[in-house]
């Protein structure tokens, strides 16, 4: 009976570190999109100048080798990162700036008309 617990508590603990890890990386891919825009734009720009100087050196898979470089740089930092915080225990839940992630709204002030405040008081 102990022996069946253990085990499995230790397949909730995995597939939780499982999960949390499949959203982190998620959550990471999407902020290096749009958050990271820039860095893109600036990682596309070298990659060009890159390409354009190996095209002497290699001029059949310059541009491939290029693109392959970076595109994998992008994937082993996210990965390494939701790696990381992972093992950390850092769960998405408990960032404050993910709200949007796990379905908490922020909580919104109560509309007030421009109106309201010459009509509500008036009592006929």
């Amino acid at each position: 009976m102990v022996s069946a617990q253990s085990s499995n508590l230790g397949k909730t603990y995995s597939l939780l570190m499982i999960k949390s890890f499949l959203i982190w990386t998620f959550t990471l891919a999407v902020c290096l999109l749009v958050v990271g825009f820039p860095l893109v734009v600036l990682m596309a720009t070298v990659g060009c100048l890159l390409s354009i100087i190996l095209q002497s050196v290699m001029p059949v898979s310059a541009v491939l080798l290029v693109a392959g470089a970076l595109i994998m740089f992008n994937v082993m930092a996210v990965v390494l990162a939701a790696g990381v915080l992972t093992v950390k225990g850092v769960h998405p839940s408990e960032i404050k700036w993910l709200s949007w992630l796990h379905g908490e709204a922020d909580q919104m002030q109560a509309t007030v008309y421009a109106a309201c405040p010459l009509t509500c008081e008036i009592k006929i």
